[in-house]
């Protein structure tokens, strides 16, 4: 069986526990990550990188907007972000003047 991208959890540079419940949750640069794989979806060997899994914690937890697992969040990868399906800048691509 497949995984898909839609059960993507997190991978991150750094950790820290929430105080509140004593949960482990990630910090720093965050990616995408496929359970089972030793990569993340931009590219990135798990194993060379030292970057720490969270196998308990979904990618959309991890965004901003999202609030979640975010807190500690410093920086989340374009191409990991890209690859999960989410556009750069927030606003879609319209034409303005097409063309006949």
């Amino acid at each position: 069986m497949a995984r898909t991208r839609r059960q993507a959890a997190v991978a991150a540079s750094g950790t820290w526990t929430d105080p509140d419940d004593g949960v482990r949750v990630p910090a720093g640069e965050v990616h995408a990550w496929l359970p089972g794989t030793n990569q993340t979806l931009c590219g990135l060997a798990l194993s060379k990188t030292r970057l720490l899994r969270f196998p308990h914690i979904a990618w959309p937890e991890v965004q901003p907007e999202s609030g979640g697992s975010a807190d500690q969040v410093r920086r989340v990868c374009p191409r990991c972000a890209a690859a999960m399906g989410r556009r750069g800048g927030g606003k879609p691509w319209t034409r303005t003047d097409p063309r006949p």
